[in-house]
């Protein structure tokens, strides 16, 4: 059985993270790795870190120390794990065999690199966006997987590297143009919900941060030889508000 390696990044979050680590805790997928990089909290989210290290039934390694943010922050997340598929995690699994399904995927489409499914953003209140972009299609069409849904086989961080820090938004994308711009590179797809992702995020939490997503973005498709970036740059942003009209 694949190891799957979790890795959440964590600072000063402790209600959203005894949360995120609850949703965890019930996956039925046993070879499960928790990898916790902390950025020095302060509000008790080491206290619940520590809990939840003596008690999960999964192995869990943790450090906390300073970082230049969240990108830097996933990097050293990275440098925990020491599994075959590798999971940037900071969000809510919504059924207990969310991973198990996600494996079962790569494991039956040898040929892939990884996985991906859907989500949605949703406050305590209400879903706020559906993330539905159906299987795998051109960079140039505007498509993109979602982040958080993202199970990859450790040589694509191997052979790709990591994030670059010197994003402050969008260095998950400009991660995944980096290596989906490589046409050998083939992701299986599960049509299934199975992530809630805390919405007001680093990316989510304004219009302003959405247009400097959107220019490092550009700057991403650019830095990485595409010729028609502000083309591209346009499709993703019908495809983001066509989102925000999706119903379940």
């Amino acid at each position: 059985m694949q190891t799957v390696s979790l890795i959440l990044t964590t600072y000063n979050s402790a209600e959203n993270l005894a949360r995120t680590l609850e949703s965890i805790d019930m996956q039925d997928y046993s070879a499960i790795e928790v990898n916790i990089k902390d950025g020095g909290s302060t509000d008790g989210t080491l206290d619940i870190i520590k809990e939840y290290a003596a008690k999960s039934r999964f192995w869990v390694n943790w450090t906390t120390n300073s970082d230049k943010g969240i990108y830097d922050a996933m990097n050293q997340g990275y440098a925990l794990a020491t599994g075959d598929v590798i999971v940037f995690f900071n969000d809510l699994f919504l059924m207990p065999d969310a991973v198990s399904k996600m494996m079962k995927l790569i494991e039956a489409h040898t040929g892939c690199v990884g996985a991906h499914a859907d989500l949605v953003y949703a406050t305590d209140e209400k879903v706020v966006r559906y993330w539905k972009m159906g299987p795998q299609k051109s960079l140039y069409a505007g498509w993109m997987p979602g982040h958080p849904t993202l199970f990859l086989k450790r040589e694509v961080y191997e052979k790709y590297g990591l994030y670059d820090d010197s994003y402050k938004i969008a260095a998950d994308y400009e991660f995944m143009i980096r290596f989906l711009k490589d046409k050998g590179n083939r992701l299986a797809y599960l049509p299934e919900t199975i992530i809630r992702m805390y919405y007001g995020g680093t990316s989510t939490s304004s219009t302003g941060s959405y247009m400097v997503s959107l220019k490092e973005g550009h700057r991403a498709l650019k830095s990485n030889g595409f010729k028609m970036a502000w083309w591209i740059d346009g499709l993703r942003t019908c495809r983001v508000l066509l989102q925000f009209l999706i119903k379940n």
